[in-house]
């Protein structure tokens, strides 16, 4: 009786938005994307003036980070680790600062600087933590030992 019930809605590019409901179909959590992998993440983005923007797609600049569907196990464990390392750096319902923004390769995903609370470039701390590595745009190196 204690059941919740979580629809997954698979969006474009691994952007999975969810929402939580009880048995009795009350929602529990409004539907939203969290953390989508070690250098994305979704976000609301307050304009000056204050306009703002719902769900933006963020992807952190100057970092690259194993892909969730990897090429083989390693990358693939450490995808997960570089997700839940980004989920500590910036819980859901965080405010972080971003700048330097631009649009990504992607439609719908911009790039940008992300600075959290302490004024640290998120993507840094994670090139820094080995985490992730530097990346500059371009063709992507394997995570993989092939």
């Amino acid at each position: 009786d204690d059941a919740l019930l979580c629809p997954m809605i698979d969006a474009r590019r691994m952007e999975v938005y969810s929402a939580i409901y009880d048995r009795a179909l009350n929602e529990v959590r409004e539907i939203r994307a969290d953390i989508v992998d070690g250098d994305t993440f979704i976000g609301d983005v307050l304009l000056d003036k204050g306009v703002k923007v719902e769900s933006v797609s963020i992807r952190l600049r100057n970092v690259d980070t194993p892909e969730i569907h990897g090429e083989c196990d390693e990358e693939i464990k450490r995808a997960e680790y570089a997700k839940q390392r980004l989920e500590e750096l910036i819980p859901v319902g965080s405010t972080v600062e971003i700048s330097n923004i631009k649009d990504d390769k992607y439609p719908g995903r911009i790039d940008a600087n992300v600075y959290d609370a302490a004024n640290r470039d998120i993507g840094w701390v994670l090139v820094r933590e080995k985490v992730g590595r530097e990346y500059h745009g371009g063709k992507r190196q394997s995570w993989c030992k092939n």
